[in-house]
């Protein structure tokens, strides 16, 4: 019998979340648009299925780069992976808020971040060598980019945000079909969930979350400078 053992260091997974279901997602808008007037629903369905589809394309890409760079350099840039798709409910609101036109066309013109991929790193130069390697793909292009990382947000809060343009095969044809990925460490991605479960999550009173404010933020660039000093240690024994 053989046995195979895999290190952490080999193992990369990616996590798909709120699949799209058609029936149930038809459903959920119906209630929510009640009798608001939506144009081309059925078209809208089929687009959110789409994102659903270019997700999975970004997904699947990144899988194979990583194990790439874990057969050339005996490294995997990336520690796991997070699929998601936003929540109609979600979705309706972002609209509604930004005063979007309730149509199919509307929400292709507009909205970027239907289908999100969060791709968690090992080290912060990682960050932007997955960002390479998916850019130089023949089929990808980028759409916007935001880097969080070299300008945090006043919060704290650091990411590199990109949104970006894949085809999609059907059965009628390829589509070009946008997808927002969110590359950070582990350290980022550590101080972000909890940032936002004790200012979003929690029931204390708003003013007192803001007093620890400052400390959250401090909080965020002690991490940052102990990736840096991860980093270096990294690439010392490299």
């Amino acid at each position: 019998m053989i046995e195979v053992t895999l290190t952490t260091e080999e193992i990369m997974i990616l996590e798909r979340d709120n699949f799209f279901n058609l029936k149930k997602s038809s459903s959920e808008i119906r209630q929510i648009l009640d009798d608001h007037d939506f144009k081309d629903f059925e078209d809208f369905i089929s687009y959110y299925h789409l994102c659903t589809e270019g997700a999975n394309e970004i997904g699947t890409k990144l899988e194979n780069l990583d194990s790439e760079f874990q057969f050339k350099y005996d490294h995997n840039p990336i520690h796991h992976m997070e699929e998601r798709i936003k929540e109609v409910p979600s979705l309706f609101e972002k609209i509604k808020r930004k005063g979007y036109d309730l149509s199919a066309q509307s929400v292709q013109d507009n909205i970027y971040d239907i289908a999100g991929i969060r791709v968690i790193t090992n080290y912060l130069d990682d960050v932007y060598s997955v960002e390479k390697m998916l850019l130089q793909q023949s089929d990808v292009e980028l759409i916007r980019r935001r880097d969080y990382i070299k300008d945090p947000k006043a919060s704290g809060y650091r990411s590199l945000h990109i949104v970006v343009s894949v085809p999609v095969f059907e059965t009628h044809g390829v589509q070009n079909t946008p997808v927002e990925v969110q590359i950070r460490t582990v350290g980022m991605d550590m101080w972000a969930s909890l940032e936002h479960k004790l200012r979003y999550k929690t029931k204390a009173n708003p003013t007192l979350v803001d007093k620890y404010g400052e400390q959250l933020r401090s909080y965020s660039e002690e991490l940052n400078q102990i990736e840096q000093n991860m980093q270096g240690i990294f690439h010392h024994l490299s």
